[in-house]
């Protein structure tokens, strides 16, 4: 298979070698906005991390090109229906995700199914708390976004989330924390006056990101449509 990367940072070298580590090639490395649907012809699919600035183009202009793409930029989502859109007019296709992790994605429909069990239970507060590399400019994480709102969608008490140590009884609050050398540690949690449940999903390093995503792009490949992580692990 062979993969364009449409940013070159950190995780864009280690998707780079995931990739060939499973018998791909790398078709082209493009890191900057100036590239045209043109550059990226023969390729069978791109995989997207740049920055919220570019992934909207870099969206488009894959779509142009009829090259299917993973995008792991997140900060994008407000156009997320003129995206399926233009997909829609130009039969392309788009794997997105706030994090290609398969234990992570097991986490979220962990905390949806848990979430149901604790809509009526409401003695127990809701948090959710998010540790990542110093490194890291989002805050909260998309992860801890898409966790916060599998959560409102199945808790009737809350009706939005917070980033903050809110008390605001409505509000499910985000604790984002900045520690050094933390690929990504997510807990959500459940606590009343007697005990508290949590779930929680450490990653020890960024391989397992890395590896979702080109496992993302084998099943991106050759399709046309809007697909989520469900439709790679099949939950």
């Amino acid at each position: 298979m062979k993969i364009v990367l449409l940013g070159y940072g950190k995780m864009g070298k280690l998707i780079e070698e995931k990739a060939i580590g499973r018998g791909h090639s790398i078709h082209r490395v493009i890191d900057d906005a100036t590239w045209t649907p043109n550059t990226i012809e023969g390729a069978d699919v791109a995989i997207e991390f740049s920055n919220p600035e570019s992934a909207k183009d870099n969206i488009l202009k894959s779509f142009e090109a009829k090259v299917p793409i993973v995008v792991g930029t997140t900060g994008w989502y407000n156009d997320l229906e003129e995206i399926k859109n233009k997909m829609n007019e130009k039969d392309g296709a788009i794997l997105p995700a706030t994090n290609f992790s398969l234990g992570v994605n097991i986490f979220f429909e962990v905390n949806r199914v848990l979430a149901k069990i604790m809509n009526k239970k409401e003695e127990y507060a809701v948090g959710v708390q998010e540790i990542h590399h110093t490194q890291k400019l989002d805050s909260p994480s998309g992860t801890a976004i898409t966790t916060a709102n599998i959560l409102l969608d199945e808790i009737d008490r809350y009706d939005n989330w917070q980033e903050s140590d809110s008390d605001e009884e409505k509000s499910i609050a985000i604790e984002a924390l900045r520690k050094p050398d933390v690929p990504g540690t997510h807990t959500v949690s459940y606590e009343s006056d007697v005990d508290q449940l949590a779930i929680k999903h450490t990653a020890k390093s960024r391989d397992g990101f890395a590896l979702g995503a080109v496992l993302a792009a084998e099943f991106l490949k050759g399709k046309t449509g809007y697909f989520t992580m469900k439709d790679l692990i099949k939950l």
